[in-house]
């Protein structure tokens, strides 16, 4: 009885994540990577996910072009389900304020300003020094997927 109540009680913060296209790309290419391992955490709600529209509608067309369908070889269709699962764990987010420009490359805006109206603990990225050190003005952190999984999701 004691325990139920002290389990309801505490209220767990998961951690808040946008995932950069590239963790995508990465995860599709490889299945031994940090990025593979990070996305498996999904469903066991390791973390939270968090994605505005923009960023979700890249993630599918990046991991649709061409010249990633050869290497990585997933159909379209897979890639729609896994994307599609995915969603169901995410919290999505409404842009409502735009900072744009804050980085060299135009695609990280979508990152960044998921991030920031999402407030998002961190962003989690291949791409490091391109969220740097715009993102920590915004009290966002930048962690690749292997720095992410061992400090804050290893078990």
């Amino acid at each position: 009885m004691w325990f139920d109540t002290f389990c309801t009680s505490v209220t767990l913060k998961l951690v808040r994540l946008v995932l950069d296209t590239t963790i995508f790309v990465a995860a599709f290419r490889s299945h031994s990577g940090a990025s593979r391992k990070l996305l498996q955490l999904v469903p066991a709600r390791a973390f939270l996910p968090v994605v505005s529209p923009a960023l979700y509608l890249e993630y599918e067309s990046v991991l649709t072009r061409p010249e990633q369908l050869a290497v990585h070889g997933v159909t379209p269709q897979r890639i729609e389900e896994a994307l599609i699962y995915f969603a169901g764990f995410t919290e999505k987010v409404r842009i409502h304020f735009s900072y744009r420009p804050q980085l060299r490359d135009e695609n990280d805006e979508m990152v960044l300003e998921a991030a920031i109206n999402g407030h998002a603990d961190a962003i989690v990225t291949h791409n490091v020094r391109d969220f740097l050190p715009v993102a920590h003005r915004f009290g966002i952190e930048v962690l690749t997927p292997s720095r992410i999984l061992k400090e804050r999701l290893s078990r």
